[in-house]
């Protein structure tokens, strides 16, 4: 014996419920001779008696009561297989929504989604470009399911993932005095020389902060002050003044002679690149997919 759809059991409970195969057939949206002829489909089916019809309506057989309680049971398991399905689906159809830093959307990001497209061509993905508080700050308030950040010292309020390692280089064009030099400048030199810098709240710009505040000398003003790492290194190569930036910005320029790497002694100008979540919540799906991707990234400066 084939089980009953659950459909024809719905059927069933609004019966034994309203009273009437008319009202039942009204709550379905179909019409009362298909609804009779369900019923008499499910008890020929089931070959027992379900429903009593009398002029002023109908009434549940005992057996009809029965097959009644079980079918609640049924399906009150088929509506949460359904809502659970449903959920499933919304959140594989939701879009993946990523904040990168700067350097890492520019120079890192690219990479990974498109890997991540390899395996998952059909996830919808929107990418939000800022700097790392802005970055920290979407994650924190839900605005955004993943993000990547470039400050030295994680966020609070965030779940952390380490991802892998830059190496940021002092950069100048090559007529600058520094492009000369043939002894490595001192952090001394670096801190008092006013550079060509990103906005406050840049990871960038906190790491050399860090850098040069750690062994005890404090950056002077700013020559300049940009939005964005392009916008930096545009304004080093036209030889507006020296700067500090990612060698993932400036790898070209410099295979190229358009910058000149100025080595720097004393100074640590590397940094750890993070992935950050909402806290509390566990990475799932295609956001833990890219997580997994971003962390075989490789040290900037290494091959691979």
């Amino acid at each position: 014996m084939a089980p009953p759809d659950p459909e024809s059991l719905r059927l069933l409970v609004l019966v034994g419920e309203l009273g009437s195969i008319g009202a039942a057939a009204a709550e379905l949206r179909i019409s009362q001779p298909s609804a009779s002829k369900r019923l008499s489909r499910l008890e020929r089916q089931l070959a027992l008696p379900l429903v009593e019809r009398t002029r002023q309506g109908c009434t549940l057989t005992p057996a009809g009561t029965m097959v009644c309680d079980w079918a609640r049971q049924v399906l009150a398991h088929v509506d949460g297989l359904m809502n659970g399905v449903r959920a499933l689906r919304a959140q594989h159809e939701a879009k993946l929504r990523v904040a990168a830093s700067m350097t890492i959307a520019e120079y890192l990001a690219p990479r990974w989604i498109s890997r991540l497209r390899a395996t998952l061509p059909d996830v919808p993905l929107e990418l939000d470009v800022a700097n790392s508080l802005a970055v920290a700050e979407a994650v924190r308030h839900g605005h955004a399911d993943l993000g990547f950040i470039e400050t030295p010292v994680p966020p609070e309020g965030v779940s952390v993932r380490f991802v892998t390692r830059d190496r940021m280089v002092v950069v100048a064009p090559p007529e600058h005095p520094w492009a000369r030099l043939r002894r490595p400048l001192t952090a001394t030199e670096l801190a008092a020389t006013p550079l060509i810098v990103r906005e406050h709240g840049s990871g960038t710009r906190e790491t050399l902060h860090r850098a040069l505040v750690g062994v005890g000398a404090e950056p002077v003003t700013p020559l300049l002050e940009l939005r964005s790492t392009t916008a930096v290194r545009n304004s080093v190569v036209a030889g507006a003044g020296p700067a500090v930036l990612s060698v993932l910005a400036v790898a070209t320029d410099l295979a190229e002679q358009r910058l000149v790497d100025v080595p720097a002694t004393g100074l640590d100008l590397h940094r750890p690149l993070h992935a950050v979540w909402r806290a509390g919540l566990q990475l799932t799906g295609p956001a833990a997919a890219l997580l997994a991707i971003a962390m075989r990234t490789p040290e900037t400066g290494s091959a691979g």
